[in-house]
Parts: structure tokens; sequence; C-alpha cells
């Protein structure tokens, strides 16, 4: 793949988020199924932005979900890069006009105490690895035009990633079912979506394992004190102007969200 196709689609998705007028789909540009291409384009950009002085803080998960795989067509997880400026405090909210066509999602998020640098790292390391978890909103938000997406798009997107919000109540592993936690997302008080730890690829540490293991086939690392949203544990819900949005996850407090 010429260098100067990945840096045009690159360049096309910096000016859909800066004006917030979604690009149209490209993944014929790059190649159907190029999942390495696609990476390609996502790292063009995040290493623009910290050139910008965006400051990296994590990853998120996405397509962890079969409901939202099914949602938007695609049959496999991908992962993007959190920076700080993405963050948005419990409780607190976001400009709707901000955004081109916002969904959010109900998760876990997992904080680490140690890097992750090998290539065969367990789940017993990983377990080991992680500070603590916190229920998390996360706003997604297509750069691609009426969310018609492949898995080339959307990975080149940075992972369709946006922003999030965390709770404020830190739980330890040993004290949680991450597995069969139930989770419920309400939008204005009322049930928009419900589903359950397993439905994060089985299991919420199951995405982050393999998170940790691709990143290192990609030549990166998850790093001490950075965040790993694990992926949605049902469907996603549209956002508009006025929703307040809350999330309750078996063993978690509750995270909300209100779009102004």
């Amino acid at each position: 793949m010429p260098a100067d196709v990945k840096a045009a689609v690159a360049a096309r998705l910096r000016e859909a988020e800066t004006k917030l007028k979604p690009t149209p789909p490209f993944a014929h540009e790059l190649g159907l199924g190029k999942i390495d291409v696609a990476y390609d384009v996502q790292k063009l950009n995040v290493s623009h932005w910290r050139g910008k002085g965006r400051r990296q803080i994590g990853r998120k998960i996405g397509l962890t979900s079969k409901t939202v795989q099914q949602q938007l067509a695609v049959d496999q997880p991908d992962y993007g890069t959190l920076f700080a400026d993405m963050e948005i405090g419990h409780g607190e909210s976001v400009a709707r006009d901000r955004l081109i066509a916002p969904r959010v999602e109900a998760e876990i998020a997992l904080v680490l105490d140690r890097d992750i640098t090998d290539g065969d790292v367990t789940t017993a390391q990983l377990m080991r690895a992680i500070a603590f978890a916190v229920p998390a909103l996360e706003i997604v938000d297509s750069r691609i035009e009426d969310w018609k997406i492949t898995i080339v798009d959307t990975i080149a997107d940075n992972g369709a990633s946006s922003k999030y919000v965390l709770g404020l109540e830190p739980r330890r592993l040993l004290d949680l079912d991450l597995e069969n936690c139930g989770m419920t997302l309400y939008r204005n008080g009322e049930i928009a979506s419900i589903g359950t730890g397993s439905a994060c690829l089985g299991h919420p540490l199951k995405a982050a394992l393999w998170l940790a293991r691709i990143l290192i086939q990609h030549g990166e690392s998850l790093r001490a004190g950075g965040t790993i949203l694990t992926g949605a544990l049902g469907p996603m819900i549209e956002a508009r102007a006025g929703d307040l949005f809350e999330s309750k996850i078996g063993g978690l407090s509750a995270v909300r969200l209100h779009f102004r």
C-alpha cells in the first residue's frame, strides 16, 4: 500500500473530526480486509496528535459484543488509542453539537499498575498487572458517513473512539464477578440497553488479554497507569441533545453522563 494513500486517508479522518463533517467510507482505497493497513493509518493519526501535544493515556477495545458486531456488520474486535482530553468527569456534560453521530455504550475499565511487555503474557500475569476496575461509559462517534463502516474503516478511525467517563469508586478484581455481572444502561431514566460481563468476548479479562497480545504483535505495549476500556457489555445507544445516561454494573458504582 503506497504511503501517500494511507497519509491521505489519515488526513481525511483528522479533517472529519476537526470540522465535524464525516467522510465517505474508504475501505476500498485501503483494501477490503487489510487490517494491518488500517492500523497503519490509525498510527499515523496517533503520531500526529501526539506531536500536537495530546497525551496518550490508554487504549479502548471495540467490537467485543456480538450485539454491537451485529449492529455494525463486523465480525472481530479492534482497538484504538485514548488521549487525556477524551475524558469527561463523572456526572458532567458534553456538548452534543461538538460530535458527529455519537452513541453510548457501558463497559468495564481496567487500570494498570504494571507494564505488560511479554508477547506471551498469561492471564495470571495480566491479573497481577491490574490495579483496579471501574465502570465506564464510552462515547463512540464514527467519522464515517452514516456509520457505514467495515472493520477497515473503523480501525483506521481509531476504533471510532471519542470520549469516555469513568466511575469514581475503584474495585479490586478479587471483589468482582466480571463474567456474570449484569449491566443496565439507562437513557433519561428508562432502560436502553442491557447485558452482562460475558458479552465482552466471554469475559472482560479475555478482551484485555487479546489487547495485550495484539499490541505487542504490532510493536507496542500496555503501560503502568494506563486505562483500558474493555468493550461494550450490550448494544450501543444513540445519543441526543439533552439525554442523560447512567449505567449500573453489578459490583460497581453507577456512572453518569449528560449531553447538553
